[in-house]
């Protein structure tokens, strides 16, 4: 880049043949032009270039961080121990007084099969690790920087994959799920009617809260269902439950905004999909990690759109 730029400084008249192959011999200032355009399209290909060297090391890190994590849960008897054949993952952020709520509510057993919860703590900042590690049953795995829903999710899915868990069931951590809620999610796919169960607030309930966050909901399951032909109507529920076994396919990449990416991805792989109702609170402690409702749509879109076209 800096020889071409040295060069034309020297010798102006190299810029001819660009010019005239772009028939600019008439044009005012024909050269700049033809200088302009090819300066474009080269900046665009650098762009692109950058980014996906930049994502390639995004990758690179994730699976560090997820391998160290995991193995360092698989060398663990305690924790491994407290794997139990559906697990509840919660990803984890700053959220030690809802989670101090929510936790001891979560059933242990779903007909007669074992209910396990593990907590990833995404480089929380207060006592969230120390609330989960204290409560009866659960265990905990810290990351140690804030990384996302998505990538402490992954995580999670990690540890259940290395410890031969069978089931699923994520869920917020902010209280805003109903941990008595869970059976209807898993019921369903126990019965083998689906292997991932999506909790919708839009054919069950929702305190009231914000209108444009859900008109974005209603937006975003028509664009889903039309690109995906199956109906959707709650695709940024964080609350789902699915068969360990029908997702080992698929691949997660999103740190943020990843609901979308693994409905999509489900689909995508042949993934029978259902949903249930269910009933979201509102917050009652702290504030939403999500950002105001206009970047959360923004940013939900730009996920649909990239992996759709993956």
């Amino acid at each position: 880049m800096e020889l071409s730029l040295i060069i034309v400084s020297i010798n102006p008249d190299v810029l001819n043949t660009l010019r005239d192959a772009m028939s600019l011999q008439e044009s005012y200032r024909g050269r700049i032009i033809a200088l302009l355009v090819i300066s474009s399209i080269f900046l665009f290909f650098y762009i692109f270039y950058t980014q996906s060297k930049v994502e390639n090391l995004r990758l690179q890190f994730d699976r560090l961080v997820r391998n160290l994590g995991s193995q360092d849960t698989e060398k663990n008897i305690e924790v491994l121990d407290m794997i139990k054949p559906v697990m509840v993952v919660i990803p984890a952020y700053n959220e030690a007084e809802n989670l101090g709520e929510l936790l001891p509510g979560i059933p242990k057993q779903i007909k007669g099969i074992g209910v396990g919860v593990l907590v990833i703590d995404d480089g929380s900042e207060d006592e969230t690790f120390s609330i989960a590690a204290q409560t009866d049953g659960v265990c905990v795995v810290k990351n140690p920087i804030n990384r996302g829903g998505g990538a402490a999710l992954r995580l999670g899915y990690d540890i259940l994959k290395r410890a031969g868990a069978h089931l699923c069931v994520t869920m917020d951590a902010d209280g805003q799920h109903r941990p008595e809620e869970i059976g209807n999610l898993v019921l369903p796919i126990l019965d083998d009617q689906y292997d991932f169960v999506i909790g919708s607030r839009i054919l069950g309930h929702r305190e009231k809260g914000s209108r444009l966050r859900i008109m974005g909901v209603y937006i975003f399951s028509k664009i889903i269902s039309v690109l995906l032909g199956k109906k959707i109507t709650d695709p940024s529920s964080g609350f789902r439950a699915f068969r360990m076994e029908a997702m080992a396919s698929i691949n997660l990449y999103e740190d943020q905004y990843h609901t979308s990416e693994l409905i999509i991805e489900a689909v995508k792989k042949g993934v029978r999909i259902g949903e249930v109702p269910i009933t979201i609170l509102k917050r009652k402690y702290g504030k939403s990690k999500k950002g105001n409702d206009w970047a959360y749509g923004f940013n939900f879109t730009r996920i649909i759109i990239k992996t759709w076209w993956r």
